[in-house]
């Protein structure tokens, strides 16, 4: 990153994977190659001010306090107890209603970048808060996506209030697959088809590829991430919404994919696989399947093991 006397600083944030099937607004993962940039400029006026934003096709609000950048940037500013304000432009790597956290890169890059124009820094963790903010204004208050934007690896939320991250091992063999088709699906929409109550026993069964999950990631046990796979009450909810998103999920495990599923809110499908070699035989069976189903998509093979924001 570069920073002319504290004046300016530019931030990445790296697209994301939440909910991976089995952890529901709990667990996120970043990704690499592909995310938002936010460059932020001190000014002695106070407040933020967005001065454009690319590659949104305008769809994006300009107003500061309606838009995710913003929003984190006004919170971060008021964190810090500074009187100066910021002139920002955002630059969208992501595509919007994607399901690859494009409101939490915005938001994580925007406090990020604010973060590089303070003499004093604050933490990680702080920047939470005002990413968290953010992400409420437009998707709900979690931080599934917000966790992995900023601090980048796998993350589990346990606990929002009072706020409680934890971090979790990637075995360095495990790539994340993501097809991206070419439609918006807007995570409000999303949210409204989830089922208000789970049966008891597809909780338990959640809770148990949960802790498959998270056991394979610990151990290093790829057998026991593929025995942690299957269609969730969440995915089975959401994939009306998605053409042939459960083709799209069959196809990759029939390719061998060790696990698969939605992608946040969708529309985009993830799998996972031993390997980048796998990983781009997988993504070719999954982007047939889309076809099929009357959809182009765009393909991002990532190490499931990839940073958070930086400074650029």
């Amino acid at each position: 990153m570069t920073t002319a006397g504290k004046n300016e600083a530019v931030a990445f944030a790296p697209a994301t994977v939440a909910n991976l099937s089995v952890g529901f607004d709990v667990l996120g993962l970043a990704l690499d190659g592909a995310g938002d940039t936010v460059r932020a400029r001190r000014r002695e006026e106070p407040g933020v001010v967005v001065l454009d934003i690319l590659g949104d096709g305008g769809k994006l609000p300009r107003k500061a306090d309606e838009n995710t950048a913003g929003i984190a940037a006004i919170e971060t500013l008021a964190l810090a107890g500074v009187s100066w304000g910021v002139e920002l432009v955002v630059e969208k790597g992501l595509p919007i209603g994607s399901g690859m956290g494009s409101s939490a890169a915005s938001a994580a890059a925007g406090a990020f970048a604010v973060n590089g124009l303070l003499e004093t820094p604050l933490s990680l963790e702080a920047l939470i808060g005002p990413c968290l903010e953010a992400e409420a204004a437009v998707a709900g208050r979690h931080a599934d996506n917000i966790a992995p934007a900023l601090f980048g690896g796998l993350c589990m939320v346990q606990q929002i209030d009072p706020l409680r991250i934890l971090h979790l091992p990637v075995p360095s063999e495990l790539f994340v697959v993501v097809l991206t088709p070419h439609m918006e699906l807007s995570s409000r929409k999303a949210r409204s088809v989830l089922p208000k109550e789970l049966p008891l026993h597809e909780a338990i069964q959640t809770n148990a590829r949960m802790g498959a999950l998270v056991y394979a990631m610990f151990q290093g046990d790829l057998e026991a991430l593929a025995a942690a796979h299957a269609i969730d009450p969440v995915t089975a909810a959401r994939a009306p919404l998605i053409p042939g998103s459960l083709q799209v999920i069959e196809r990759a495990m029939s390719e061998g994919a060790l696990f698969a599923s939605i992608s946040g809110a969708g529309p985009s499908v993830f799998a996972m696989t031993k390997g980048r070699e796998a990983g781009e035989r997988v993504a070719e069976g999954m982007k047939a399947a889309f076809a099929e189903a009357g959809l182009g998509s765009n393909v991002l093979i990532s190490p499931a093991k990839s940073p958070g924001a930086r400074l650029l």
